[in-house]
C-alpha cells in the first residue's frame, strides 16, 4: 500500500511541478504572444488579400465598361460620319478603313434616354399656358395684386 501512495505523491509531484514551470517561464509567454502575432497577422494578411481580389474585380468590371464604351462611340462616329459625308472619298474619312470590321456592341444595361420611353411626370398633356395656341381669359381673383391696385 506504501508504494500506491509513493506513486500518487510521484504524480502529484510531476503536476505541481509542470505547472509551477509553466507560469515561471518567460519563453511559455513569449510563445504565446508570438502565436497571437501570428494569428493577427495571418488574419490582416487574408483581409489585404480579399481587398485585393476586389479591387481587380471592379477595376476589370470598370475596364469593360470602359472599352464597351469605347466601341460605342468609335461605332457611332464611323456610321454618323458615312450618313453625314457620304460623298466624301474613303482616303479622307479616318473612320471608313474600319466600318466594315465594327461589331455591334452589346449592351445589357440600357441607357437612360432609352429608359424613358413616356414624357416624365412633370410634364402636361400638349401645350399649356403661353405656349399653348388657345387664348386664355384671366378671371378677376387671377389678377396679380399689383395690377388690381393700378386698375
Amino acid at each position: 500500500m506504501s508504494w500506491i501512495i509513493a506513486t500518487a505523491i510521484f504524480i502529484v509531484g510531476i503536476c505541481v511541478g509542470y505547472i509551477i514551470s509553466r507560469l515561471t517561464n518567460k519563453n511559455q509567454k513569449q510563445q504565446t504572444s508570438l502565436k497571437k502575432d501570428l494569428d493577427k497577422s495571418k488574419y490582416e494578411l487574408e483581409q489585404y488579400r480579399q481587398e485585393l481580389v476586389d479591387h481587380f474585380a471592379r477595376s476589370a468590371e470598370l475596364l469593360d465598361n470602359v472599352s464597351k464604351d469605347y466601341s460605342k462611340l468609335y461605332e457611332h462616329m464611323a456610321k454618323t460620319s458615312a450618313e453625314l459625308m457620304p460623298n466624301l472619298p474613303t482616303q479622307d474619312n479616318p473612320f471608313a478603313q474600319r466600318i466594315a470590321t465594327l461589331e455591334p456592341v452589346e449592351n445589357n444595361e440600357p441607357i437612360e434616354d432609352e429608359v424613358m420611353d413616356h414624357q416624365p411626370r412633370d410634364y402636361a398633356n400638349g401645350a399649356t399656358g403661353l405656349f399653348s395656341d388657345k387664348p386664355t381669359a384671366i378671371r378677376e381673383n387671377e389678377i396679380p395684386v399689383a395690377e388690381a391696385k393700378a386698375s
